[in-house]
């Protein structure tokens, strides 16, 4: 390699963490908004007692409060800060962290959409994103449950705590906010204990008001009127409420990282090209040689368990890896463990916080840490070592086949993941556990049997009578996302979006309009393909999907 190629390459990989460790402090911004949006409200949630007594809602509530705040971390941290408080039993808390398991996964689902240009990018990033999504929610279905009939993960983690009777308090651990916390700081400053106060605030039920209802650290919000103010960030003097600096800093937020994402996928392209990327590809998806193959998703969930414990946030490691997954420099049979261990790697955030609390409390509050620690290794334990149940992998492979074909479900997705389902059986389990069995049972029934009708529609179709050997017998709304497909980008071309697509790409005629009997033409001839009303086949052009009869080319 010459003297300018290294020194291109350099720059490259320069530039590259540069790009990440902004893209970093990006993310840790978009979770300061979110915060800021939202943080009131879920401390209150939180702190709201009676809800809180329904595992149903408790669930909900975590998963909710997670996405306002995008940390699990904060989630159940806020909960170990309760439990030291006496507001909120181990008992009540643990449904809350399985939710707060299902939040936290909405910020890598975020940034895969950065990849929605490119159809097989799109497909690969979505899936590799939505893993952990599936996970969490399979995990959830099947360990809520039994938690709730047997207290399975409090009796085991309080055997665990039994002998703990008082220790002395542990330090807070700063990692990679030693680096990222300059350039924020500057920026924004969140009093993230505000949040936990306005939770056991409102578990009292006090009348008595926080003094400075601010979230922000600000030089007018100072118990004392000390001079010179010891805050530095943009914000200090500012007189806009929270809600209104949290939207400025969501959108400067959600810009900055996709900037970062696109500098990120530019600079691995250029780095990652031809024999390069088949040598990394090679190394980071084959097994380990012989007998020791079986020992390398393994490998794979430490070392994902180790890098979230070194950048604190599950949701940093994983939003750092979704690029590479859709690039397919990273498989998504290997991401899978590395998502695990991730999530394992995650718990102990919240364990140094149960450490931090006061001794005569760390019995209750580390038994609250380890039912988050023992959730994620039991949920590894059945969804991981037999390879039929790696059930996440074919979920979130499914999902993302279809949102690549219907980009805007990516959308609807998320929407109703995140917001519209929690929030629709959250207020289902405050009507009472008779009108929430009375909605609930008849929608997971149906859903049930589609998949079990699906699944013998693909393996053993013989079995089913011929009228249910496919969906044709419904109208095509109830079976196909293609008329929704229809209507939306009716919508769009009606307000005038993709005018390319509209007028049909101009591409060689040797791909258009041959066929056997035709004259040779000249390779600078072009014509423009017009869409056939009964496409057989894509061709993808100008980040547009433009459909061709099978008769337009050899």
């Amino acid at each position: 390699m010459s003297l300018r190629d290294c020194t291109a390459f350099s720059a490259r990989v320069l530039g590259l963490l540069i790009a990440l460790y902004f893209f970093i402090c990006s993310l840790n911004l978009l979770s300061d908004a979110f915060r800021l949006v939202g943080g009131k409200t879920a401390g209150q949630v939180l702190g709201n007692n009676k809800l809180l007594t329904n595992p149903v809602a408790g669930l909900m509530i975590g998963e909710l409060a997670t996405v306002l705040l995008q940390s699990s971390s904060a989630t159940t941290s806020i909960l170990v800060s309760m439990v030291a408080g006496d507001l909120l039993s181990v008992h009540n808390a643990i449904p809350i962290v399985m939710g707060a398991n299902i939040g936290t996964s909405m910020t890598n689902t975020l940034v895969s959409l950065g990849h929605s240009v490119d159809r097989a990018q799109f497909e690969r990033a979505f899936a590799g994103a939505t893993v952990h999504d599936m996970f969490n929610y399979l995990s959830v279905t099947c360990l809520l449950p039994i938690e709730v009939a047997f207290g399975l993960i409090e009796r085991c983690t309080g055997l665990i705590v039994a002998d703990i009777n008082g220790m002395s308090k542990g330090a807070d651990l700063q990692l990679l906010n030693v680096l990222t916390d300059p350039l924020t700081r500057r920026i924004i400053e969140v009093n993230k204990n505000k949040i936990a106060e306005i939770a056991e605030n409102t578990a009292l039920q006090s009348n008595v008001t926080i003094k400075y209802d601010s979230l922000i650290k600000k030089c007018n919000n100072q118990e004392y009127n000390l001079d010179p103010c010891g805050y530095r960030h943009i914000f200090a003097y500012s007189t806009w409420s929270d809600l209104t600096i949290g939207l400025i800093l969501l959108v400067v937020s959600i810009a900055a990282l996709i900037a970062c994402l696109i500098a990120i996928v530019k600079l691995l392209h250029s780095m990652l090209n031809g024999p390069m990327l088949a040598v990394i590809q090679k190394a980071v998806n084959t097994d380990l040689p012989g007998r020791c193959g079986y020992f390398t998703g393994y490998i794979a969930i430490a070392i994902g368990c180790g890098m979230t414990f070194l950048v604190q946030s599950s949701s940093v490691f994983t939003s750092a890896l979704t690029p590479l997954v859709g690039m397919g420099v990273i498989s998504l049979e290997r991401m899978y463990p590395l998502t695990l261990g991730a999530n394992i790697g995650t718990t102990f955030t919240s364990l140094l916080a149960a450490l931090a609390s006061e001794p005569a409390k760390i019995k209750h509050t580390v038994q609250l840490a380890l039912c988050h620690l023992l959730f994620n290794v039991m949920g590894t334990a059945i969804f991981y070592p037999v390879p039929f149940m790696r059930l996440p992998i074919r979920a979130a492979r499914l999902l993302a086949a279809v949102t690549a074909k219907y980009r805007w479900f990516a959308g609807v997705y998320l929407v109703v993941a995140f917001f519209f389902a929690p929030v629709l059986i959250l207020g289902l389990s405050l009507a009472g556990p008779l009108v929430m069995l009375a909605v609930l049972t008849p929608i997971f029934g149906a859903i049930m049997i589609i998949v079990v009708v699906n699944m013998m529609q693909l393996h053993a179709a013989k079995y089913l009578p011929k009228k249910l050997r496919d969906w044709n017998f419904l109208p095509k709304y109830l079976h196909s996302l293609k008329p929704y497909d229809n209507l939306i980008g009716s919508a769009g071309r009606s307000l005038g979006c993709c005018v390319k697509c509209r007028q049909g790409p101009v591409i060689p005629t040797q791909i258009a309009n041959f066929t056997a009997e035709s004259e040779p033409l000249a390779s600078s001839d072009k014509v423009v393909v017009p869409e056939p009303t009964e496409p057989n086949h894509l061709l993808e052009k100008d980040n547009c999907v433009i459909s061709i009869s099978p008769r337009t080319y050899a």
